[in-house]
């Protein structure tokens, strides 16, 4: 067994662990603007997705996720202009209030959190496994859905073979004159899309033929749901409901306007946050203790 080939433990998990953990949490940061919810969950998808992805998740982070979430903060003062705390005023007049600033931030970070989520959804959650859950009660939806998610990665993997292909007889966009470049680029628009009609079409006859959708139709899958799934699904339902209870009695909601205003720390408070930052890092955590286990199997191979 290589271990190389699959860095991910989570992943391997039921397809209805997956997709439950990655609704959950996606629903839970765009909820919570708590900033110590907004913390927690940033840094556990930074952290997941830097151990999905490597160093491809670093560079997007930093050449990406960073410059957008301090944009959005910065941009947010300059048009709320509401908060009790005035820190100073504009040229123009309107004031720049404490208030309006840590809302910024923490819409900021709520918003790049949500994209760096859905980033390790797209790594773990493939197309199999969406048509696997779904399949049966929206085929139709599933499978478009499962064909727009994998769209972009596959048109540029597909773009970049056109690309090659054409710089091998010199009709490439970075060869010729400018107006040769413009000519070659539109070449290797027009076979992009004749490849993706194409494709279309033979991906539909393929599934007609297939029974795809019918009533009555049995289709193989490796997943079973066994009880590794059912622990880890036991332990994420623990952790959801004690963070339900804490937003029952207001532990996770943060009032920012008019003045700033937060549940006082108490036991209770802690608790939910230490079954919020179990619950973001459950991904981590379990790659985390199976290579635990398998470093335990291979010393005493």
């Amino acid at each position: 067994m290589n271990r190389e080939a699959n860095r991910d433990s989570f992943s391997g998990y039921h397809p209805f662990i997956n997709f439950g953990y990655f609704a959950v949490i996606i629903a839970f940061s765009m909820l919570f603007m708590h900033p110590v919810f907004q913390a927690i969950a940033l840094f556990s998808a930074i952290a997941y997705s830097i151990m999905l992805k490597r160093k491809k998740a670093i560079t997007f982070n930093v050449l990406y996720m960073l410059p957008l979430l301090l944009g959005m903060a910065a941009l947010n003062p300059l048009f709320n202009h509401a908060g009790v705390t005035i820190l100073f005023y504009l040229k123009n007049g309107n004031p720049i209030t404490l208030e309006s600033i840590l809302y910024g931030l923490a819409s900021a970070c709520m918003f790049v959190t949500v994209i760096v989520w859905f980033s390790c959804y797209n790594a773990v959650m493939t197309s199999d496994k969406f048509i696997y859950l779904f399949g049966r009660i929206l085929p139709a939806l599933s499978l478009i859905f499962s064909m727009a998610l994998r769209l972009v990665p596959r048109y540029m993997h597909q773009i970049k073979i056109i690309s090659n292909a054409q710089r091998s007889i010199g009709r490439d966009v970075t060869q010729g004159s400018l107006l040769t470049r413009v000519r070659n680029g539109l070449t290797i628009l027009s076979i992009m899309t004749t490849w993706a009609l194409e494709n279309a079409i033979e991906t539909a006859d393929s599934m007609k033929a297939r029974g795809y959708g019918l009533p009555g139709r049995t289709s193989f899958s490796l997943y079973r749901f066994d009880r590794r799934d059912k622990a880890v699904l036991a332990i994420m339902l623990v952790l959801i409901a004690a963070i339900l209870y804490g937003w029952a009695i207001g532990e996770n909601t943060m009032r920012y306007f008019p003045s700033m205003k937060a549940a006082e720390m108490t036991a209770v408070t802690l608790a939910v946050y230490v079954a919020y930052f179990g619950l973001c890092l459950l991904p981590v955590i379990t790659n985390a203790v199976e290579e635990l286990k398998w470093k335990a199997i291979e010393s005493r191979t």
